[in-house]
Order: C-alpha cells, then sequence, then structure tokens
C-alpha cells in the first residue's frame, strides 16, 4: 500500500511539474524589457553573433530580431560553458530559436544567460 501511494505521489508531482513547464511564458525578443526577473521563453531570429574571445570571460553574442549596436535582446553564452554548445553564433545564425531562462538586465537591454544547450530551442 505504501509503494502505491508513493507512487500516486511521484505521479501527481511529475504531473504538476510538467504543468508548470507547459505554462510557460512565451515572448518575443520586443517584449522581453517588459519582463526582468522573470523565468520565461524568448523566441526570435538569430540576426547577429558574435564570440568575443578576447574579451573578459570569452563570451558568445546571440541577438535576436535586431543585430548588434540596435539589439533588443541578447542570449550570452559565457566562455566557461561555451564548450558544451559546439559553435553557438554559427550553429544558430540566422535561425529562429527559443530560449528559456530568467531575464536579466545588462545596460538596461534584456538578456538570458544560457548556460546549458537545452535552454535553447531551434524552432
Amino acid at each position: 500500500m505504501r509503494a502505491i501511494l508513493k507512487f500516486g505521489l511521484a505521479v501527481a508531482l511529475l504531473s504538476s511539474l510538467s504543468v508548470v513547464s507547459l505554462g510557460q511564458k512565451h515572448l518575443s525578443s520586443a517584449e522581453a524589457k517588459e519582463h526582468f526577473g522573470e523565468n520565461v521563453t524568448v523566441c526570435g531570429e538569430v540576426v547577429s553573433a558574435r564570440y568575443a574571445d578576447s574579451a573578459k570571460g570569452q563570451p558568445t553574442f546571440l541577438n535576436l530580431d535586431k543585430p548588434y549596436p540596435n539589439q533588443v535582446f541578447t542570449i550570452v553564452i559565457w566562455g566557461s560553458n561555451r564548450g558544451k554548445f559546439k559553435n553557438p553564433e554559427t550553429d544558430y545564425k540566422e535561425k529562429k530559436i527559443c530560449v528559456t531562462g530568467k531575464i536579466t538586465a545588462y545596460d538596461g537591454l534584456p538578456e538570458i544567460i544560457a548556460d546549458d544547450p537545452k535552454q535553447i530551442r531551434i524552432e
């Protein structure tokens, strides 16, 4: 009986987690600026990308929908995690993608830091 109860609780927990992930907000890159601090999914086309290998932290920048320096949303992949992504500046360039994570700000512009390739989905 205990095993059945534990199994039932596990199924209920997994079901509630699935509902939460299905309820994840999906935003356009332009809408992201209204959602700082929220965990969301932001979708758009990677129109410019750059690996700044000589910059501190060796970031890779993926700009959605408007290219640098007029970007409206950026995905940042730090050099310490870059190996997990292969060549993100070429793999995602000119592709429609969605990234999931917490929106933070850099110089007032929204960004999500991607630590894991599972955060990014090609549409």
